[in-house]
């Protein structure tokens, strides 16, 4: 989804062009609206803007300098300026800055939508960088990858045995043509596929293009290096450019904003789609094994509902609890518990399964099949504890008594059992947690009508990523947030138009609605009547 910002200082001007848009494409577009230049980059602040629609002439500050700010922290974001003015300077200097078009006001509302419909095309078949991949897949020096990535995976798993003085660390980064800065501190960003996205050759073919995306994309803003770490997903280490970015939340805002771009170009060029969890704060070098850990962690706690989403750890602290020791377990099971946390379920059996086939061969020693039951029967008993699973598996003591059972056929069908009532919870609870952020928004709308109800509002309000709340929304609802919002805001308008002798003013402030004419224009359209034809019926009855 791509969102649009429209920016004039002409109220009627900014809302009928909102109300066009909002509702034109509301599955392709999230449109949001600013009366002045300075609302305009709060909202570019908040949130990534790919499309702005603006006027060059307002007071203040002008169409052209609101756009030298924008071109600055977003340098993708397209400008369409759209004015009454045909001043030529104006329009030269337009014609002259990247990414902008030039549209007159007397040109009607058809042209300038055919615009954004081509702007939206230009995005997308920018994002589709298959040729580009091919490209740099070929150039690059395979051993030079190899010790690369070597190093950072050492840095994930333990950075101590690794990181020593900044000059030392500098040296070994240069000679791995790791292009960080070992005195500045690192954000982490962590990317992991919602599927799977092949095996083999495929499968490491779509993991080094999703490097190479979302590297090009931050490539004007950070200096970076990424690598494929040990369960298959993405990791990046970023520092930013500018001295500007290298204290406070500028760059983790680009962040945000470009991984979102990056989904979009995995999903356009690729066809996967990839969540990820960036580090809301810098890290020590001696930092980022416990800072990666956490952003491991994070992703297994999110919804596990398949969409692309983008989460930030916005924590100041890494707490350590949760990253102790838990003892000596094989690698697949280590990896089978990520895909259990994150309800990832075919891949769990699938290991679990070929776990389990082992203990029913023949040829097994009785060491080897000691060790491979106890680690599942540990991880499904530590997992049953956990979720508090006691009443639904009472005997879960067999589990960790390998003598109980008969025979080892016995045994596995036993692990078995407990795996599936461990999935049978699994998604039952998934379901549940969807239902309790679905009410909280729809109650939070209802009771709210007359504040700001944008979707970047929302998402702030519910911890979400925009994006991702919009499509999560409409995959639990099946209508688009916008529209739902749109309908009670009617519903409750009725009723104040039925029951109440407020003025019409007066019932589209309660509503949300600052300006009457706005008001009256969406009553119109969803009712068929305006709001004073509708009052009149109903004191006909």
């Amino acid at each position: 989804m791509y969102r649009l910002l429209i920016v004039d200082d002409e109220e009627i001007i900014t809302d009928s062009l909102y109300e066009t848009f909002a509702r034109h494409m509301p599955d392709r577009l999230d449109v949001c609206k600013a009366y002045s230049a300075q609302e305009a980059l709060n909202w570019m602040r908040r949130s990534r803007i790919d499309i702005v629609l603006t006027d060059i002439r307002m007071p203040g500050m002008s169409g052209l300098e609101l756009t030298e700010q924008i071109q600055a922290s977003w340098p993708n974001c397209r400008v369409i300026f759209l004015t009454g003015h045909s001043d030529f300077d104006y329009a030269y200097r337009a014609f002259q800055m990247t990414n902008v078009r030039y549209l007159l006001k007397t040109e009607g509302y058809d042209k300038v939508m055919a615009i954004i419909e081509d702007v939206m095309e230009e995005i997308r078949q920018s994002h589709s960088m298959l040729e580009l991949l091919e490209q740099s897949r070929e150039v690059n020096s395979r051993l030079a990858v190899i010790q690369q990535e070597e190093y950072m995976r050492k840095l994930l798993q333990d950075c101590t045995s690794v990181v020593s003085s900044p000059l030392e660390t500098q040296d070994e980064l240069a000679k791995r043509g790791i292009g960080l800065q070992a005195d500045l501190p690192v954000y982490l960003i962590l990317g992991r596929f919602n599927t799977s996205p092949g095996t083999g050759s495929e499968l490491t073919r779509v993991q080094e293009s999703v490097r190479i995306i979302g590297s090009t994309l931050m490539h004007e803003r950070t200096m970076y290096a990424s690598v494929t770490d040990h369960y298959g997903d993405t990791v990046w280490l970023v520092q930013p450019k500018q001295e500007e970015e290298k204290e406070g939340d500028k760059l983790v805002r680009f962040l945000e904003g470009t991984l979102e771009l990056v989904q979009e170009a995995c999903m356009v060029s690729l066809g996967v789609s990839i969540a990820f969890t960036l580090s809301g704060r810098s890290s020590d070098w001696s930092e980022i094994s416990r800072q990666y850990e956490r952003l491991r962690l994070l992703q297994w706690m999110k919804i596990g509902d398949g969409v692309s989403m983008v989460l930030t750890d916005h924590h100041d602290e890494l707490s350590t609890g949760v990253l102790k020791e838990s003892g000596r377990i094989s690698s697949r099971i280590e990896i089978m518990s990520g895909y259990l946390e994150t309800g990832r379920i075919q891949p769990f059996y699938d290991i679990f399964e070929e776990l389990a086939s082992e203990l029913l061969q023949q040829d097994i020693t009785m060491e080897r099949a000691m060790e491979t039951y106890y680690n599942l029967a540990l991880l499904l008993h530590s997992t049953i504890n956990r979720w508090g699973l006691q009443q639904q598996i009472p005997d879960q003591r067999n589990l960790l008594h390998l003598g109980e059972h008969a025979c080892m056929k016995d045994a596995v069908q036993f692990l078995y059992h407990a795996a599936d009532e461990l999935v049978r919870f699994k998604r039952s609870n998934e379901q549940e947690r969807a239902n309790v952020v679905i009410h909280s928004l729809c109650s939070y709308v209802k009771e709210n009508l007359e504040k700001d109800l944008s979707l970047v509002r929302l998402a702030e309000l519910h911890h979400f990523n925009p994006s991702y709340l919009s499509r999560f929304f409409k995959q639990e609802m099946g209508i688009n947030l916008s529209e739902f919002i749109d309908d009670y805001r009617i519903r409750r308008a009725k009723e104040l138009l039925q029951n109440t002798d407020l003025m019409i003013r007066e019932v589209a402030l309660q509503v949300g609605y600052e300006a009457a004419h706005s008001f009256t224009r969406l009553f119109k359209k969803l009712t068929g009547m305006t709001p004073q034809e509708y009052r009149e019926s109903v004191l006909v009855r």
